[in-house]
């Protein structure tokens, strides 16, 4: 027989049997889901009989559990129900659930507090394909709080702000937050751990070129990281500094952003953004330069390391502080 023929029905088989697999677990964990909800909301409405006070309903949890165990094996231990309470608890519309995540998604996001945020992180997680590490370390780092937001005056104008975070965390890279490092040095970690700094950037980022190079009639330029942004439909230069941002780093940037525009920009793109990220911003220089005037300039703190939440707030609440004078 023809090899190529065996290998076109070897290739056939081969796909057909993983699309079905894939929907198997598909279907499995839409079960498993549907089932846990379902549990969580029996154990709630026996709660809202108001017949048992918290202790002794801790108990009937504890006894039920042992019963479930003893029948169905692992899975239905106290800590579980409580986690099924929990889930229906803080998504009581089944329908709106997100069938790509898994069971443990939904116990990591039902810790967050926020009903508000705790759907966001839900919608991006399945959109970004965000694993279940990934979305205990987005919420940790208090992703969707350093997304700046859009100051009412300019809510019609589209939403570049909503794309850019501050601070960005780069703890992902595992450099000491005690020791000084080169611009090199962290651009370098930055590209080695190219798939999580994409998914600390936001939604939409693709990379595009390290160091590339720009020539002009009379000078050579190198951009750090350019990147392409498929939401916002335009291309996104990085700078990267190790020191506090001064009024040389705006210019500069100011003058890659229209370089840019005029000699990589196509026609169906948008402006392009600049970036420049550094580990403090002086509000003095950021406010009567050119960055005050122009939304596509943006300079964003970053840190090696994971803030504890009092720091993290802090630097938050600093920003959004500045946003409202804007």
């Amino acid at each position: 027989m023809d090899k190529r023929i065996k290998n076109e029905l070897y290739e056939s088989i081969r796909q057909l049997i993983a699309a079905s697999k894939h929907r198997l677990i598909r279907r499995v964990n839409t079960e498993l889901l549907h089932m846990n909800w379902q549990i969580g909301r029996l154990i709630v409405e026996d709660e809202q009989k108001g017949e048992s006070r918290a202790a002794y309903g801790q108990e009937v949890l504890k006894e039920i559990s042992k019963r479930l165990t003893l029948e169905f094996g692992k899975g239905f231990d106290y800590t579980n129900l409580t986690n099924m309470r929990k889930f229906y608890v803080s998504f009581r519309i089944l329908d709106a659930l997100r069938q790509e995540l898994s069971w443990t998604h939904y116990r990591i996001l039902s810790r967050v507090e926020n009903a508000k945020n705790r759907a966001q992180y839900m919608h991006l997680a399945a959109d970004e394909g965000w694993n279940t590490r990934s979305l205990e370390r987005n919420i940790q780092s208090g992703y969707l709080s350093r997304m700046l937001e859009v100051p009412p005056s300019k809510k019609a104008n589209p939403p570049t702000r909503t794309y850019i975070k501050d601070p960005y965390i780069f703890e992902f890279l595992g450099l000491r937050k005690d020791e000084k490092h080169l611009e090199h040095t962290i651009e370098s970690a930055l590209i080695d751990h190219l798939q999580t700094f994409l998914m600390e950037l936001g939604k939409g980022f693709a990379f595009v070129e390290r160091q590339q190079h720009i020539v002009t009639d009379t000078s050579d330029f190198f951009i750090d990281l350019v990147f392409y942004n498929y939401h916002l439909k335009c291309f996104v230069l990085i700078d990267l500094k190790i020191d506090k941002l001064r009024h040389e780093h705006i210019g500069q940037m100011d003058m890659y952003v229209r370089m840019y525009d005029d000699l990589k920009k196509g026609a169906d793109d948008n402006p392009t953004i600049g970036i420049i990220l550094c580990t403090e911003k002086d509000e003095t220089i950021v406010k009567y330069s050119v960055m005050a005037e122009n939304e596509k300039l943006f300079a964003s703190k970053y840190r090696l390391y994971l803030p504890d939440e009092e720091e993290l707030a802090e630097l938050i609440a600093l920003d959004r502080r500045k946003l409202e004078d804007e």
